[in-house]
Formats: C-alpha cells, structure tokens, sequence
C-alpha cells in the first residue's frame, strides 16, 4: 500500500464495533453486486437503497424514496438523520459530479466518494488532461477544443486517425476510437453541434491513438494512502473481436494476466501516487474509487481515461471475489485509515458476461420478458447482477435498460470462470439478447519489453 502525506480524516460515524445504517445510491449492476457484499458485512446494520426498482437490490435492501438530485439533497439529508446513516456509498459517476458526496458528509455520517473537485478528475476531461500534464503523468498526447470548426480543421491537417472523446459524462458512450479523418469528424460534429450527449459535448479532447492492450487499475483512497485492488480487464465493445460501437461495457474479468507484481508497482508509482499528490496540491483530499483506464504501450503505461468510482461491469467480478467486511473497509476508507484494513480476495478468477437488449447501444428495446434465471442462478459458482431490469405486478422479470444483467462466473482458471458464465448466459433468454462470445479471451499479449522508463 502506498502512503501519502498525511490528510485529515471525516469525523468518527459510527461506532467500529457496532452496527451502520448505509444507504447505497445507484440502481445497475454495480450497485447490486455492492449490495450483495454490504449485505454480506457482519458490521452492517441496515442497508438502504435508493433505487428500489431494480429487482436485485430490492432482495438485499430496504427503500429510500427520496430524491438523489443535489439541488434537493436537503431532503436527502434530513432522511439519513432520521434513519442513522452512518455510511453512505455512491456507485455512479454522475451525483458524485454534481457534488452529492459534499451535500451528504456530517461529523455522524460518513461518504464512500470524491467530492465534487475531486470527481472532475472524470467529469471534466480536460481539466483531467492538464492535471496529467503539470504532473508529467504518461498519457496520450492531447488538445481540447470548445470550437467546433477549430476541432474538425486540427482533425484534417493530422496524418492518423485519432480518439475523439466528449469532455463530460456520456455514461461511457462518449468515446470514438475513429478509423478514419471522415469518422472523427463525423464525432465532432455529433458531440459539437447535435449534442448527442447533451452539455457533455460543450468541448471535446482529441488525442493520439495508443496501441495496445487496456487494463483497468482499481485502487481505493483514503487521501493518505492508496490500495491498488486486483487489476481488471473489461470489454468496451458491442460485438466479438472489439468491432462495433463502443459502450459502457460488456463483460470483464478479473485478475488479469496482462499485469505483473512488477508492472503493478510501476503503475502505482507512476500513475496512482503521482494523480493523488495532483490533487492534494489542488487541495483536493480524495477518498473513495480511483479507477485508471490503462493501454500498457511499448513506452510503458499510459492513462487513458481517469472514473472516480467502481467501474460498471468490473466491479461485478471484483465483488464476486471479495471476501471481508465491505462495510467496514468503505469506513476505514472515508476516514482516512486504510492502514487499519483487513480482507481478502478469493483465489479463483472471475468473468462477468453482459447481456444486453436489442437495439444496444443506440435505441435499447425494453420489456421483453426474462426467462430462465432461476435455472441460471441455480448453477455453482454463479453469480447474476441484475442492471436493467424491473418486475413487473406479476412478477415477471422484464427488460427495462441497455445492459440487463450480469453473469458472472468463478473459476479456478480463466477458462474454468468463463465455461461457467457462458452456461448460465445460455439458460437466459429474452428477445433481442446480445451479448459478446469472447469475455475473457485475450487474444493480445501485453508488451514485456517496455521502454522510455523513469
């Protein structure tokens, strides 16, 4: 674990020895699989969610109906002192942007999440850029434009085609990996002017295309100290092969080969510790997820993209591999004692298929009746996320997202972890099902000869 300068800590909420009340904020498969292990935690109290509909978490949670939109978050506030909240877990990027974990923290009551400065460091790309750079943090080199004809004229004058990323959020649709100048002039043109992702186009950043294979590097913060969890490897794309649109993900599987204990550390001591000490000169004390999109080139590691909270479906294997008081290692995070943790990972590997709706990611057909989870779930070492889905009155299990579900498999080998997932995929059925045939398989060996080294 790597430590930093010492940082203050949120007040004592909760006694480590009792019970905590926690609300989890977020409805997708993440959230359900963050339930499930709070669920699980022996110092839980009572879990809370905010988003009932999801029939996974409904299992697991009791209902907080009040509204998560910041500019009402008194509401908010005032339902966590009635119901002693002593922990309140964010799992999506987009109320951590608006600043929900800085309306939400009290002396009683910790936030497992950065602040709202702190979140920037994924809500505003640019921003996040020019924190790489004064830091001299390995990323792709990069402009930001806020003027679209200016952006489409730097397009044409490059030689190669480039990524062209909306600065904002766009719930991981905001990224085009282009072929060609005519493709990512078309993207300008569709985050610029017909604001497909809405304010998230306001700017765009267009940067060099890397090579190589991505890893996603998970650590958790406490402001202090930093504790890298076991790297992952997602699939961001619709079809087989990385062909087709990019998406919020389609499967993942942890741990991955790609990374060494040796590539591991030069990752924390080139990219982790260096983005936290950025951010504790902007007099940011971050605490919570720090998730770095990694591409492992021939010049070493470089940062593709920075989220600020657990990556959705990688933490689903993550979870499925947890073995420990989750309840407790969020606190100890919020509070600024990491040192003081204690938990371990099961030693099998884990692969999380998703199936996806008709029509993903463009127009996601909702609806659709959901058959044969029961037999799914039956299945050893198996576990199901629920994402987009809601029962209905009768209670058939329908469709009702992009991404509904998350199989998961474990393993003792990779293999092993993906033969599971892919049995119980087969026993789902719903109209439009798509989902990827090849999670799991890794068909791009990572460098072992790097060069250009610090």
């Amino acid at each position: 674990m790597a430590k930093l300068q010492d940082a203050s800590s949120q007040g004592d909420a909760g006694s480590q020895s009792g019970k905590t009340n926690v609300l989890l904020i977020g409805g997708g498969g993440r959230e359900h699989a963050l339930a499930r292990a709070l669920a699980a935690s022996p110092s839980l109290g009572t879990l809370y969610a905010t988003h009932m509909s999801n029939p996974g978490i409904a299992q697991l949670a009791q209902a907080c109906d009040e509204p998560t939109e910041v500019r009402e978050s008194y509401r908010l506030v005032q339902w966590c002192e009635k119901r002693g909240i002593g922990l309140v877990v964010v799992g999506p990027e987009d109320p951590l942007a608006e600043g929900i974990a800085d309306k939400l923290a009290a002396p009683e009551r910790l936030v497992f999440g950065p602040t709202r400065d702190g979140a920037r460091l994924e809500g505003d790309k640019a921003w996040a850029k020019q924190l790489m750079r004064a830091a001299a943090i390995p990323t792709a080199e990069s402009r930001t434009f806020t003027d679209p004809d200016s952006a489409l004229s730097y397009v044409r004058s490059r030689e190669q085609a480039p990524v062209v990323k909306a600065a904002g959020l766009a719930k991981g649709k905001g990224v085009v990996v282009a072929k060609d100048t005519e493709e990512a002039s078309k993207a300008i043109v569709s985050f610029m002017i017909d604001r497909i992702h809405g304010d998230a186009g306001r700017a765009v950043v267009i940067e060099e295309k890397l090579e190589g294979p991505e890893v996603s590097v998970l650590a958790l913060v406490d402001g202090r100290n930093i504790m890298v969890l076991p790297p992952c490897r997602d699939h961001k794309r619709l079809g087989d092969g990385d062909k087709g649109p990019n998406t919020g993900g389609m499967g993942a599987f942890c741990p991955t080969a790609d990374l060494d204990d040796r590539m591991l550390q030069r990752i924390e001591r080139e990219i982790l510790v260096p983005t936290v000490d950025a951010l504790t000169r902007e007099e940011i004390a971050y605490r919570g997820v720090l998730y770095a999109g990694i591409m492992l080139t021939h010049a070493g590691p470089k940062v593709l993209e920075f989220n600020v909270r657990f990556g959705d479906p990688e933490c689903q294997p993550l979870m499925a591999r947890f073995r420990g008081d989750l309840v407790r290692l969020l606190k100890l995070t919020a509070q600024g004692h990491l040192d003081r943790a204690d938990f371990s990972w099961d030693p099998r590997h884990a692969c999380c298929v998703v199936l996806a709706s008709g029509g993903y990611p463009e127009k996601p057909k909702t609806g659709a009746p959901i058959t044969g989870l029961a037999a799914a779930e039956k299945l050893e070492g198996v576990v199901i996320d629920h994402a987009g889905t809601k029962r209905q009155n009768d209670g058939t299990i329908v469709t009702a997202g992009g991404r509904v579900l998350g199989v998961t498999g474990l393993g003792e080998t990779l293999e092993e972890a993906r033969a599971k997932a892919y049995e119980a995929c087969r026993l789902i059925r719903f109209d439009g099902m798509q989902m990827r045939s090849d999670i799991g398989v890794v068909r791009e060996p990572a460098p072992r000869v790097f060069r250009g080294t610090r």
